[in-house]
């Protein structure tokens, strides 16, 4: 034992491993094409958990225990990261008390912030056992593989869309867009800018020739480009940030940095032009024209404050804001089906309520300014601390637009990188060399090792709702399948989702609204509930939810309402769904 973890801490094969480990944790759930429904991204995240987790463990097996980390002084950001995270994780699990919200979805939620925290703290362990540069090393290499490997994929999305489709490069549903695996072009864009950060940082650090370390940052600038994301867009301008107030960057890297948005809106133009005159398709063009900017985020905000208005005490509760922006009456709302308020902030203030969310908030903006202190006080060259704050800046930047950190592959890589840029400088680099100690328990690598455990059993928890959505050859009938599902333990809100939306007479299953209601309200879910209330001799809870279904103008709703449209039903004989509710109510009608 001594022998191999001595091995971890020195030896020659350190380096690769490190490496390795960081790599699966980053770049194999951003190139993983293959999914099972219904989650289009749960193996995507599982993997991400279970890869982090493998690194967590090697991180911690090459270091001397460290049981007083969160004690030091100069671990008050991290003290205040860890804070934040603990009082999230506290509100997912006390959620369902008071909300209705499914144990599963809160055991889901509180057991992804708690790997957060793990990873956090393993990326403070080894900053202050002087082993930062090599931990940070490892990942900017894992940032760039899967950068490199994406731009290539975004390449072939964009230019050969007829190659995709198959179990290894996803096929883009917006012609002339770039997406990725990941399938979501700002998630693209946010892993592509991740990944000129690690690149530059690497041409720094000497791990990588400048000129291969430029040639892969243009690279994958310019797939940024293909994404026509405009949070990308302001990712650009913070890496040019970087390049404009760190002085220690070596001068042609800062000219570079500095250059970037004069050469991303160059390659712009450039797609825009080759689009008209090889008469193909580039969404970014489409993207500058739109209407509507924001992509209805400022709908969506605007409601948003309307709830924190009529809810700022406790919020709505966490992550019910859909279930409550759904049931409350918005006759100009937004048409898509939002889960999420596209802004971290808002997000917080709505489902937390504004005293929480105002001191989750606060404890964040302590841990950043801390990390900001400690990066500008940081003058070594290759000091990974700068590297690291700027990929913690993008992400608080695209969870200003979107909600980035509720993914597994994004939430861990910040959690990461804040933990290691949150507690400065080592306070001695000999710590380094400080001798091991495997006779101790290491905390940090026996959770890690718990959490991949956890990994493997939430996919053979998955396995039991897959067979619902995609059975095999002799797969048992369909209600014996949900029967199945609804034993799972992170995943039986699907089984009842599947219940709901398919029996006859929805009113026959009505618990099950009460729990796959929490996960989504679709246009699905809400046709079958409304009629679940009808059935049931409830017609103003049905009015109410036809109302609010309504208001979306969804077109796959049209065949619902079509008689409330027909001249030849008349208005007597017209069913619930096009009649108005007589009683006030809102989504807290709804709760079980």
């Amino acid at each position: 034992m001594t022998a191999a973890v001595s091995a971890l801490h020195g030896g020659p094969g350190a380096r690769a491993l490190w490496t390795t480990m960081a790599t699966l944790a980053v770049a194999g759930p951003a190139l993983l094409a293959y999914n099972r429904p219904p989650s289009a991204t749960l193996l995507n995240q599982v993997l991400a958990l279970a890869g982090w987790a493998g690194f967590v463990v090697v991180i911690a097996a090459a270091l001397p225990a460290q049981p007083r980390l969160l004690r030091e002084p100069a671990a008050h950001g991290l003290r205040a990261l860890v804070a934040a995270l603990v009082l999230l994780a506290l509100a997912a699990l006390a959620a369902p008390l008071w909300t209705g919200q499914p144990w599963s979805l809160a055991r889901s939620s509180a057991g992804l912030i708690g790997a957060a925290v793990l990873v956090a703290l393993g990326g403070a362990a080894a900053q202050r056992a002087g082993r930062g540069v090599e931990a940070f090393r490892a990942f900017a290499f894992a940032l760039v593989v899967a950068g490199v490997a994406s731009a290539a994929i975004g390449f072939v999305q964009m230019f050969a869309p007829q190659w995709t489709g198959s179990h290894w490069i996803a096929q883009s549903l917006t012609e002339g867009r770039a997406v990725g695996n990941l399938r979501q072009p700002n998630h693209l864009s946010s892993l592509l800018l991740w990944a000129i950060v690690a690149a530059v940082w690497l041409g720094e650090a000497g791990a990588l020739p400048r000129r291969a370390a430029a040639a892969f940052a243009l690279v994958m600038l310019y797939a940024t480009v293909l994404t026509g994301s405009r949070t990308g867009g302001l990712g650009v301008l913070l890496i040019a940030a970087w390049g404009l107030l760190d002085r220690g960057l070596a001068r042609r890297t800062r000219g570079l940095l500095l250059a970037m948005p004069v050469l991303y809106v160059l390659a712009w133009a450039g797609m825009t032009f080759w689009s008209h005159e090889a008469h193909q398709a580039f969404f970014g063009e489409a993207q500058i024209s739109k209407s509507d900017l924001s992509s209805s985020r400022f709908g969506i905000w605007a409601n948003t404050l309307v709830l924190i208005l009529q809810h700022p005490w406790a919020g709505v509760g966490f992550g019910e804001f859909n279930f409550a922006w759904t049931l409350t009456p918005f006759p100009g709302r937004p048409v898509a089906f939002f889960d999420h308020t596209h802004n971290l902030v808002l997000n917080f203030a709505v489902e937390l309520g504004l005293p929480l969310a105002a001191a989750v908030i606060a404890l964040l903006l302590a841990a950043l300014v801390r990390a900001g202190r400690a990066a500008a006080a940081s003058d070594a060259a290759a000091s990974p601390l700068r590297a690291a704050l700027v990929v913690v800046l993008l992400a608080a930047l695209h969870s200003q637009l979107e909600y980035p950190l509720w993914y597994a592959y994004f939430l861990l890589p910040t959690a990461f990188a804040f933990g290691l840029c949150g507690v400065g400088a080592p306070p001695d680099a000999a710590l380094a060399a400080a001798p091991l100690q495997p006779e101790r328990t290491r905390p940090l690598a026996l959770l890690a090792l718990w959490l991949a455990l956890c990994c493997g059993l939430s996919l053979f928890d998955y396995g039991k709702v897959v067979v619902i959505f995609a059975p095999g050859d002799g797969a048992a009938p369909l209600a014996q399948r949900i029967a199945d599902g609804r034993r799972s333990w992170f995943f039986a809100h699907h089984a009842d989702y599947a219940a709901a939306t398919t029996v006859e007479h929805p009113s026959q299953v009505m618990a099950s609204f009460a729990t796959s209601s929490h996960y989504l309200l679709d246009t699905r879910l809400m046709i079958a509930w409304a009629r679940a209330f009808d059935e049931a001799g409830d017609a103003q809870r049905a009015r109410f939810i036809a109302a609010r279904l309504r208001e979306f103008r969804n077109p796959d709703a049209d065949e619902f309402f079509a008689p409330c449209d027909d001249p030849a039903v008349p208005a007597a004989r017209r069913p619930f769904q096009c009649q108005a509710p007589t009683l006030a109510m809102d989504y807290r009608n709804f709760r079980p």
